[in-house]
């Protein structure tokens, strides 16, 4: 059995070049052999020297170049690798490939590996949208080709849409996750989670709300379902795409997460409430939009329901876990949370740092169960949390 796994990365060219050097950086962290293929348009943008170096191998940039090694190059290159990564994959390798066309080193490669083939496109938003390649994706994933769908957002050349390569932690850890092969530890099991934030409506037009964006309970889901388990995702408004293959429930309010929670709770082994549920709501509701007067504008909040403490008081023989997102005391209200809502776990993170938490790819928590068990996760992707988490149910750590 070979020691490490092996990546073919197809660089091609485009202004998300850059961020390939950090897919190869983040996968070499994760022990992963990396080889590198660039086309004569990628290296207008990044040089082949600065992939060598973070890759620890020769970049394959030109077919017809004398090969190292007695062996025809685009054979071998796709052969060695476990998988083949595209990123960024420009509309023209796209077209390319699902035209059979092979005239350079990464099409060729493609054309004859037998590994796994994720594609992680990148360009403007019109010509990723645009008919031609919409049917060259569709076809290419006819043939059983991957592809990682890119992010929206403002592009390098000013217009603002779909079209920017996804994040590269998304990208890194769908790589790790078809180069586990994870075992389906979860088989048999129900799963519920909820994620996402609530809302508390004030009239027709305004509510309250808070900054989650469901990224930890969407990637808890995807991790669940991953492992083999039946999914159900119980989700307050996000901007996420909804994931394949679970039952999906979209709820707005506390009460609506709450009616649906109940619905599931008694037929589900773990239950993870990731959500963010408003705990207040306004008192009395308008139900015409409230004009702006004078003055200011008072209202009265009222406690809505304890989702998680009703859970706990159900509890039958699910296992229940809980988050807790503090800004200060983090471990000691953790853990009074952990024993007052009779919880088995519970996952709490510190909301005051910059770079983990709501909005971002990565999160840095500490899991506690009611055994009195303490493991501390270093910033890591919430995916990769996602595991830890599951793990510690199982047992595993």
């Amino acid at each position: 059995m070979r020691e490490k796994k092996r990546v073919v990365i197809g660089v091609t060219g485009g202004i998300a070049v850059y961020k390939a050097l950090d897919i190869i950086s983040a996968l070499r962290k994760q022990d992963v052999e990396i080889k590198v293929i660039m086309t004569e348009s990628a290296k207008q943008f990044v040089t082949p020297l600065a992939f060598q170096s973070l890759s620890q191998n020769m970049v394959i940039t030109d077919m017809f170049a004398e090969p190292k090694a007695w062996e025809i190059q685009h054979i071998a290159l796709a052969q060695w690798a476990d998988i083949m990564l595209i990123a960024p994959a420009t509309a023209n390798i796209v077209g390319k490939v699902a035209n059979g066309i092979a005239d350079d080193m990464l099409s060729t490669s493609i054309m004859a590996t037998e590994a796994k083939v994720i594609f992680a496109p990148a360009m403007n938003t019109k010509m990723y949208e645009n008919k031609i390649v919409q049917d060259n994706i569709n076809k290419l994933k006819g043939y059983g080709y991957s592809f990682i769908e890119p992010a929206s957002g403002r592009l390098a050349c000013g217009d603002i849409g779909k079209g920017k390569l996804a994040n590269v932690s998304d990208i890194v850890d769908r790589v790790l996750i078809e180069l586990e092969e994870k075992e389906k530890d979860l088989l048999g099991k129900k799963v519920l989670i909820t994620a996402g934030p609530t809302i508390a409506p004030i009239d027709p037009v305004r509510y309250i709300t808070n900054k989650s964006t469901g990224k930890m309970g969407y990637a808890i889901a995807q991790e669940a379902k991953e492992r083999g388990a039946e999914v159900t995702l119980v989700s307050g408004p996000t901007n996420l795409p909804k994931i394949a293959d679970i039952n999906f429930i979209s709820v707005k309010t506390n009460g609506e997460m709450k009616e649906a929670v109940l619905r599931y709770y008694d037929f589900a082994d773990i239950v993870i409430k990731s959500a963010a549920v408003a705990d207040y709501k306004p008192k009395e509701y308008s139900n015409e939009k409230i004009k702006k007067g004078e003055g200011d504008l008072e209202l009265t909040l009222a406690r809505d329901s304890d989702i998680l403490k009703i859970l706990g008081e159900r509890k039958k023989e699910q296992i229940l876990v809980g988050f807790a997102a503090e800004s200060n005391n983090v471990l000691n209200n953790a853990e009074k949370k952990l024993k007052n809502k009779n919880l088995d776990f519970i996952v709490a993170n510190d909301i005051t740092s910059n770079d983990t938490g709501f909005a971002s790819e990565d999160n840095k928590v500490t899991i506690l169960s009611k055994e009195g068990k303490v493991i501390n996760l270093d910033k890591m992707s919430k995916k990769q949390v996602a595991t830890n988490i599951f793990d510690m149910i199982l047992g595993k750590r």
